[in-house]
C-alpha cells in the first residue's frame, strides 16, 4: 500500500498581537479541519505548578526558555508519522498549563504558530514554508493591552509593567532578529488579504 505523503509544514511568526493566530486561524478554516491541523506555541509552555501564582506572574514568557521545545518536536514527528497528539491546554489566568489536552489528528498540512516558531533551530528546520507577520509595535501593543484586559483578567498597569520589562526586550532580542529565517513577510500582519490569499492558494494546491 503506499505511504501517506509527509505532511507540509508551516511557521507562522511574529511579535505579541502581530496577526500571526488570525492569519492562522483563517487558514485553518479556509482549509478544514481534514486537511490541516493548527499547533499553537502558546500550548507548550513549561507547566509551572511548582510555583506560587505570584512567582509565575513575574515570568519571563516571551523568552526561549519559557517553551517545552523537546515535546512540540516530538509531537510534530509523531504527526509526521501518521499519529494524533496529546497538546496540552494552557491557562493564562493561572500561568501554568491546565492539566487538560486538546487531541490533534494527523493532516496533510500542519501549521504551527507563535512569537518564536522561527527562533529555534530544530523547530524552524522542520518548516517547508516560514512566515513572519510584521506589525507596527504601537498597533500590538495597543491590541495586546485590549486582549490582555478583556481575555486573560489582567490590569493595565500590569500588562504595561509586562510589556516594557520582557516583552518589548524579547522582542527585539528575540522575535525580530527571526524575521531573517522566513521566506515570506506579511506587511500588516492578519489586515493583508491578498498575502493572505496567496498563502490560501499555496495551501489549496497541497490539498488538491
Amino acid at each position: 500500500m503506499p505511504t501517506a505523503p509527509r505532511p507540509f509544514l508551516i511557521g507562522v511568526a511574529g511579535g505579541t498581537c502581530s496577526g500571526k493566530t488570525t492569519v492562522s486561524e483563517r487558514l485553518a478554516e479556509l482549509t478544514g479541519d481534514e486537511h490541516l491541523a493548527l499547533i499553537k506555541l502558546d500550548s507548550y509552555y513549561v507547566t509551572r505548578d511548582h510555583q506560587p501564582i505570584a512567582e509565575r506572574a513575574l515570568a519571563n514568557y516571551d523568552h526561549p526558555d519559557a517553551f517545552d521545545w523537546e515535546l512540540l518536536n516530538d509531537h510534530l514527528a509523531a504527526l509526521a508519522a501518521g499519529a494524533s497528539v496529546p497538546v496540552p491546554v494552557y491557562d493564562y489566568v493561572h500561568h501554568t498549563r491546565s492539566g487538560d489536552v486538546q487531541m490533534v489528528q494527523p493532516a496533510r498540512i500542519v501549521v504551527v504558530e507563535g512569537i518564536l516558531v522561527l527562533y529555534e533551530p530544530r523547530l524552524r528546520d522542520r518548516f517547508d514554508l516560514k512566515v513572519y507577520i510584521d506589525t507596527d509595535a504601537d498597533l500590538r501593543f495597543i491590541r495586546r493591552l485590549q486582549r490582555d484586559v478583556v481575555e486573560r483578567g489582567r490590569t493595565p498597569d500590569n500588562i504595561i509593567e509586562q510589556y516594557l520589562t520582557t516583552v518589548r526586550p524579547a522582542h527585539e532580542q528575540f522575535i525580530e532578529p527571526s524575521k531573517r529565517h522566513a521566506d515570506v513577510i506579511f506587511p500588516q500582519g492578519g489586515l493583508n488579504e491578498p498575502a493572505l490569499e496567496v498563502l490560501l492558494a499555496r495551501v489549496r494546491e497541497l490539498v488538491g
